[in-house]
């Protein structure tokens, strides 16, 4: 069993705070990715798990017990980092064999456990290579073998891909995920990308400014975002700032029902969500984009605002073309909170909108 609890677990740096409050508890076997912007602290968060960094408020428990203090050699986590730091005057062997060789295992004990840490990772006898002999992605399975070879109850990745070409991180990010899966360890992942984390977690926690926004299964936080920040940071979303007046929305000629208290709202619908009418509306058409799969058209609005919509394929409408937008899904948001969800059900009128 590993599980990890933070509990109000904050950090600052001088005056300033890098993380403030994190409740979080990863379960056992379940794989948690902290996803967000430069800045937001979960880089922060994963440093003081791994005890490279200390807090100032809260702890870090793993599997209950308080590690909050404890240095990162007597803590049950291993960390794999951006850059997989490999010493250029060991073999592959010496490099994954070092801590263990660190905590007095004999010779035979460390080869043994070595040769099965490369086999893990998929890299049968590369232990007399040396590490200018690896390229980028043997040198990344080499660090994570270094780090799985300690046998942590928990391993954390802080963006261990990111300076990998798209494709090999692609591929490597499907074996992390499979490799978790059959040894059924627990794993923190820090990501800035969103494809990543929706390819690669049971859960995401969702950070801005040292926050946590939303900790959520992927499908939730694409179809049910909490706040206006996560509508914006996961896939696309068109968001529209306007006022709530007599139980409507409206933003110039945009007028949708919404049976909630006056006030400003913002409105939030995903690209997918929009149905275009070519032809008819106040809306102009800005361009389309074939993607071969699908289309995109972009539509500039009366009050300046420019929304996206998918379509199933590129449509024969010359730029500014009138157009009308037709929401089958959208949300309003109202202090950072989800105001009103209106979802057109299969077959029913949908709401029109003269855009």
């Amino acid at each position: 069993m590993a599980t990890l609890t933070l509990q109000s677990l904050g950090k600052s740096f001088g005056t300033t705070a890098a993380v403030t409050g994190v409740d979080l508890v990863v379960g056992d076997g379940e794989l948690v990715c902290l996803l967000g912007p430069s800045g937001s602290g979960k880089s922060t968060v994963l440093r003081m798990v791994g005890g490279f960094e200390g807090p100032t408020a809260g702890r870090v428990l793993i599997d209950g017990q308080d590690v909050t203090h404890l240095p990162p050699e007597r803590r049950p986590t291993s960390m794999m980092f951006q850059s997989h730091a490999l010493w250029s005057h060991m073999t592959v062997a010496g490099n994954i064999g070092f801590g263990l060789r660190l905590r007095g295992l004999s010779r035979a004990d460390v080869a043994q456990r070595v040769d099965a840490a490369l086999d893990t990772v998929g890299l049968p006898g590369y232990g007399p290579r040396r590490t200018d002999q690896l390229s980028g992605g043997q040198a990344q399975r080499v660090a994570l073998a270094r780090s799985l070879v300690l046998e942590p109850k928990i391993l954390l990745l802080d963006e261990p891909f990111a300076s990998l070409d798209q494709h090999l991180r692609e591929r490597l990010r499907e074996e992390v995920r499979d490799l978790q899966k059959r040894l059924r360890i627990t794993m923190v992942f820090v990501t800035h990308g969103q494809d990543e984390a929706l390819a690669l977690a049971d859960r995401i926690v969702v950070m801005d400014r040292g926050r946590v926004q939303q900790a959520d299964r992927p499908d939730r936080l694409y179809r049910a975002p909490a706040t206006p920040f996560v509508a914006g940071f996961i896939g696309q979303m068109n968001l529209i700032a306007g006022e709530v007046a007599g139980g409507r929305f409206v933003q110039g000629a945009m007028v949708l029902a919404a049976p909630v208290a006056d006030g400003p709202a913002l409105l939030a619908v995903r690209p997918e969500a929009l149905a275009v009418s070519f032809g008819t509306g106040a809306g102009r058409l800005h361009r389309v984009t074939d993607f071969g799969s699908h289309a995109v058209a972009e539509i500039d609005l009366p009050e300046g605002t420019r929304v996206k919509a998918h379509l199933p394929e590129a449509p024969d409408a010359a730029p500014g073309m009138p157009v009308t937008v037709t929401p089958r899904r959208h949300t309003l948001y109202r202090d950072d909170r989800v105001l009103w969800v209106s979802d057109t059900a299969p077959g029913a009128a949908p709401v029109a909108v003269d855009a």
